[in-house]
């Protein structure tokens, strides 16, 4: 058995706003913890880390159709379960706001606060046609070596 550092790595497929918010809220508290976290954004994840409202010329009409069909950051998401064309998203996020819990966007800006390494994955954004612009500022890019280099030795690995 080899040893391991105290480090968490996540990967994140989804961008339902419900497991959007578990990779956060764990992301955030391992951060506030003391562990050092690393999350890799990946296919349908990548959504997450998008601009709201960012669009780049010279896209092939594919490349248009997914930045059409995805979400546009963490506020576009919605539930993975009981979504009703957005109104179960929409009661979620009532519900939160009225219990004063931290939202997904505010989660991502605690999670860079924190220093949580957020890494987009570069061979899903040349698939979905996107660019480092579209994306979030301070976000990193790499490819699965930079995930594996980051889970090596971590002893929390998780997949989303």
């Amino acid at each position: 058995m080899s040893e391991t550092d105290n480090s968490m790595s996540l990967i994140v497929f989804s961008n339902d706003f419900d497991k959007a918010m578990a990779a956060f809220i764990l992301a955030t508290g391992a951060a506030s913890s003391g562990m050092s976290v690393s999350i890799f954004f990946t296919f349908w994840g990548l959504s997450l880390l998008r601009k709201d409202n960012f669009s780049r010329p010279g896209k092939s009409l594919i490349e248009k159709m997914f930045g059409w069909m995805l979400p546009k950051g963490p506020s576009g998401t919605g539930l993975s379960k009981m979504h009703f064309m957005g109104a179960g998203t929409g009661m979620m996020k009532s519900i939160m706001k009225k219990k004063n819990m931290t939202s997904l966007e505010e989660l991502l800006s605690m999670a860079q606060a924190l220093n949580v390494r957020i890494v987009a994955c570069t061979t899903s954004m040349e698939m979905m046609g996107m660019k480092k612009e579209e994306l979030i500022d301070g976000i990193d890019i790499g490819g699965v070596a930079t995930y594996l280099a980051a889970s090596k030795n971590s002893n929390i690995n998780l997949f989303i």
